[in-house]
This record gives structure tokens, C-alpha cells and sequence, in this order.
């Protein structure tokens, strides 16, 4: 990472529009609740330091609920023959490692090690602690959260709508204006996650050379309903079916078509199905993957990785090799006998009913 600035103390907005502009470091505190932002910082970091997910030579990662500090610190002082990227140590969660070991961290920052990264993802960071001070001191925090005072968020917005307009062009080659991103602030929360997969969806609507304008926003984006549709399908994918069927009725009664509503289930649900069959596949050919990777290689978006797991867990293996199977049948149900409102309606509800927690199975991936 370039030495270009001397900040020590920034948000994730602020990073990620500029990663080669904060300084290089031994260690780096990801700090907050927003899943999304720690996941992008995460990677931007490890880009920045040429420490890729599949660079096994140059990075590991720890379980911060169970990772021990010995562990830990043998991975930084570890070389590599091969080897030519930055070492870099993630401990995930780390709130649990960096209450049992805070003291030992303190004395590991008066002297840390030349040429590696120690980066801890934790929720809550005070500032007022000895160890806060001493990362501001030599490392780095970023702060992954949305603010909540109004001056903050003002901040906040201004530098979202910039990397908006910047990730549109760097990872979908189309020019997002800056009226359109004001437009989707208007319909949608200050959720970036939410925004990324908009941005995401709007670059492949828009027409070849022609910009993302406000018309294409408003014409494609639904705000409340568009939320509310994303809170069903994780209530299903939960297994919480009461709550998907509330929410259901919601959008119903607010002039949701229920045969628009199918297609975005099966976005999500095809995903689960396809991380089952990846899994299974690995594991015939003798080859042990996490669940998460598998759910990476389906397609998940990185700020959904961690509760997908859960959710594909809750799922189960056997209903998860399913779903390729139910959404046809739903979707044959849909253009069939059932096309009518109520009818197709009756459709979703069965397929959410099938996901419930009282219809799960046994056969659970990843135990």
C-alpha cells in the first residue's frame, strides 16, 4: 500500500475511494456493523497489499471466537520461501480474541512486525481503550458503519454517492450520473449493500454507451417495495415463515404482483441450490470446501456471504438439492392453471412454507 497519507482514523467510504492513499501499516482495525462495508475494506485492503483470497502464501485467517493469540502471532512472524505478497492475518469476530487478549495485543503494537498486516474485524472499537490509541498510533481503523447524526451522514451520503459513481465505472464500465444516485437515495435506505446490488442491476439494463440517468432509475427501482421484497426472501431463506408470509401480504396489498415476486425468490434461492450442488461436487471428487466458498463460487454477493451460511444451513441439503426442482414447478404453476392473482399467490406461499424451520430436514450442509 502506498505511503501517500498519514490519516490513521477514517471511514470505509473514505478508503475504498482511494485505497493506495493511506499508509502502509502493521496493523489495521475494521471496525463496525455494516457486514457490507468490513467485506469491501477487507478486500480492498488485501488488493492494495497484493494478499488475494487464494493466495494461501500471504494470507490467513482466524476464527476470532476461538483463535489463540500464539496462533496468531506465529502467522505474522511466518515467511514464506515463495511467497512475494505482504503477510496478512484477518482475525473474523474478533471482539472475543481482542477481550482475551488485550493486553498481550497492547505490548505486540509497542513492537509489531515489519512487513505484515494484522487486521481485526471487530463491531465495537472505543477509542478510549489503550489498544484503540496505540492502532491509531502505528496502524490503522476504519469505521464501517452508517452514522446516525446528521452532520455525519451528510458526510456520509456525499462520499456514497462518489463511490457510487466510481464503482459503476470500475466494475461495470457504465457512467452513473450523479442526478441518478440522488434518485436512488430517494427510494431506497442508506443501505450500501443495497445501493452496490442497484448500481449492479441498473448496468445491465442501460443501453450500450448510454449513461444511468435518473429516468432509468425511477423507471426500475420500486424503493419501499423493493425493500420489503429482499426482508421476505430472508425471512423465507431464515426459515421464519410467519414473518415471509406477513411480509408477503404486505406487498400484496401495496399492488405487488405476486408473479413479479417469483423471479426475485429464485435469484437467491437458485444461488442456495447451486452452492449445494458445488459442495457435493467437491466432495465426490474428494476435495474438502467450506460452505462459504461454495456459496462465493454460486454467485452470492460478498455482503450476504455470512448469512447465507446460516441460511443455507437452516435450508438443509436435502431441500436445497430441491429447489432447482420447486421454482420450475413454480414457475410452470405461475404461467398455468394457477396465472390468476390469488392463485399464483397461493404459489409463493407453498414455496415459502416449504422453507420453514417445521419442514426442515435432518441432512444439513457443512455439519
Amino acid at each position: 500500500m502506498a505511503k501517500a497519507s498519514s490519516a490513521s482514523n477514517t471511514t470505509a467510504l473514505q478508503f475504498l475511494l482511494s485505497p493506495s492513499g493511506f499508509r502502509q501499516a502493521p496493523v489495521c482495525a475494521v471496525a463496525g456493523d455494516d457486514g457490507f462495508l468490513s467485506h469491501e475494506v477487507r478486500m480492498a485492503l488485501q488488493s492494495a497489499i497484493g494478499a488475494d483470497e487464494e493466495d494461501e502464501l500471504a494470507l490467513t485467517t482466524c476464527d476470532g471466537k476461538i483463535a489463540e493469540l500464539r496462533d496468531v502471532l506465529d502467522a505474522l512472524y511466518e515467511r514464506s520461501l515463495f511467497g512475494s505478497a505482504q503477510r496478512v492475518v484477518v482475525v473474523e469476530d474478533a471482539d472475543p480474541f481482542v477481550k482475551r487478549y488485550r493486553e498481550q495485543l497492547e505490548d505486540y503494537l509497542e513492537k509489531p512486525v515489519t512487513g505484515a498486516l494484522l487486521l481485526l474485524a471487530v463491531k465495537t472499537w472505543p477509542a478510549n481503550t489503550r489498544l484503540a490509541k496505540a492502532v491509531a498510533k502505528c496502524g490503522l481503523t476504519i469505521r464501517c458503519q452508517v452514522p446516525q447524526q446528521r452532520r455525519e451522514l451528510t458526510e456520509f451520503t456525499g462520499h456514497l454517492k462518489d463511490w457510487l459513481i466510481q464503482l459503476a465505472i470500475t466494475q461495470h464500465g457504465v457512467k452513473l450520473e450523479r442526478a441518478a444516485v440522488d434518485v436512488l437515495l430517494e427510494l431506497l435506505p442508506t443501505e450500501v449493500g443495497i445501493l452496490y446490488q442497484e448500481v449492479a442491476r441498473l448496468s445491465l439494463l442501460v443501453e450500450e454507451k448510454r449513461p444511468i440517468d435518473a429516468a432509468l432509475v425511477r423507471d426500475h427501482v420500486g424503493g419501499w417495495r423493493a425493500r420489503k421484497t429482499w426482508d421476505m426472501i430472508d425471512a423465507a431463506a431464515d426459515g421464519r415463515a410467519s414473518d415471509a408470509l406477513d411480509q408477503l401480504d404486505r406487498l400484496i396489498a401495496a399492488g405487488e404482483d405476486p408473479h413479479s415476486l417469483l423471479p426475485q425468490m429464485a435469484s437467491t434461492l437458485r444461488r442456495f441450490a447451486a452452492a449445494v450442488r458445488i459442495y457435493s461436487q467437491a466432495e465426490r471428487g474428494g476435495r474438502k470446501i467450506s460452505l462459504r466458498t461454495a456459496l462465493e463460487q454460486s454467485g452470492m454477493p460478498p455482503f450476504k456471504l455470512k448469512a447465507s451460511e446460516d441460511q443455507l444451513r437452516q435450508i438443509g441439503r436435502e431441500r436445497a438439492a430441491q429447489l432447482y426442482r420447486w421454482l420450475l414447478a413454480a414457475d410452470l404453476e405461475l404461467k398455468g392453471y394457477n396465472s390468476t392473482k390469488d392463485r399464483a399467490r397461493r404459489v409463493l406461499e407453498t414455496l415459502i412454507v416449504r422453507l420453514s424451520r417445521q419442514m426442515s430436514w435432518p441432512a444439513v450442509v457443512g455439519r
